[in-house]
């Protein structure tokens, strides 16, 4: 398997994160009476484990974690904020105050926004199968998501698509800093600092006594999707280290294929089979033209 098979193929196992995550934060997120305690719950689940496993592994030959966070303290604190707190907070108190299913169309346009960005900045490849592949995933999502024209764009929405936007330039600027710096490494910080900065935000707007209430319920609900965080952004920061951000956040769509399944075979939700049936061809167009063999004259 090649390099760039291998992150495609991590890509996929992240998305099957991605679509449990997405089912079961729907049900845990109820238990909670705000929706930025709970995610900064179990962003510190994930950040405490991801924290833990970067520092028990070392760096695969490379300098440690604390001399590395030492020399690149800067680059690890913009990752800690726009990808580990501020969206965070953004996407969860957006969707108080949107339709959910307008919401989960805006959060997976992410990867034409990575794709504007990557494009150029990155120098990544992007030929018709990608324009294609986005085209099919955002038509599935849009079947998916239905009546996406009967919701005005409001506060709401507007705070998705900033997390949204800053979410993209994360990954373009994690997929620059990974040619330098362990994947481990980058994740840990993301996590563990962005789980500072939100609990430094919680005791500014004085939800720090929430925090600390939380019941056992609670706190097993957060165990659960922390752990399913942590497999995320583990697997998510791997993918991203070994091909293009634009393929790898393509397949990161194929996500919602494994939500709607399981709403449907657990919940009784009706499947868009249209829908997923497009999202799936669109992420396996972008993994077969991320893994075939180029043509001789094409640069790898």
């Amino acid at each position: 398997m090649t390099r760039r098979s291998a992150g495609v193929a991590l890509a996929f196992v992240t998305a099957c994160i991605s679509g449990v995550s997405i089912w079961l934060n729907g049900r845990a997120v109820g238990h909670f009476s705000d929706a930025t305690v709970y995610t900064t719950a179990k962003n510190a689940v994930a950040g405490v484990l991801l924290l833990v496993l970067a520092l028990a592994f070392g760096s695969s030959g490379r300098a440690s974690l604390p001399a590395i966070a030492r020399r690149r303290w800067p680059a690890l604190l913009t990752v800690a904020v726009i990808g580990g707190s501020i969206p965070f907070v953004l996407f969860f108190e957006g969707l108080k105050r949107s339709e959910a299913t307008q919401a989960a169309f805006i959060q997976k346009t992410l990867v034409i926004w990575v794709a504007l960005l990557a494009v150029p900045l990155l120098r990544e490849r992007f030929r018709w199968p990608h324009a294609l592949a986005i085209g099919l995933l955002m038509g599935g999502q849009a079947w998916l998501a239905g009546h996406l024209g009967t919701v005005a764009f409001g506060q709401g929405e507007a705070m998705i698509l900033v997390a949204t936007l800053l979410w993209s330039v994360e990954i373009v600027f994690v997929k620059h800093l990974l040619g330098s710096i362990p994947p481990r490494v980058v994740g840990a910080a993301r996590m563990a600092l962005g789980t500072v900065l939100l609990v430094c935000w919680l005791a500014l707007t004085g939800k720090l006594g929430d925090l600390a209430g939380l019941s056992a319920l609670q706190w097993r609900w957060a165990l659960l999707t922390g752990l399913l965080l942590t497999g995320y952004v583990a697997t998510w920061f791997a993918a991203l280290a070994r091909a293009q951000a634009v393929d790898v956040t393509a397949v990161l769509v194929f996500g919602a294929v494994v939500t709607a399944t399981l709403s449907g075979v657990v919940d009784g939700a009706a499947i868009g089979v249209g829908g997923t049936i497009l999202v799936a061809l669109g992420s396996g167009l972008v993994a077969w033209t991320a893994v075939r063999r180029p043509r001789p004259g094409f640069a790898p």
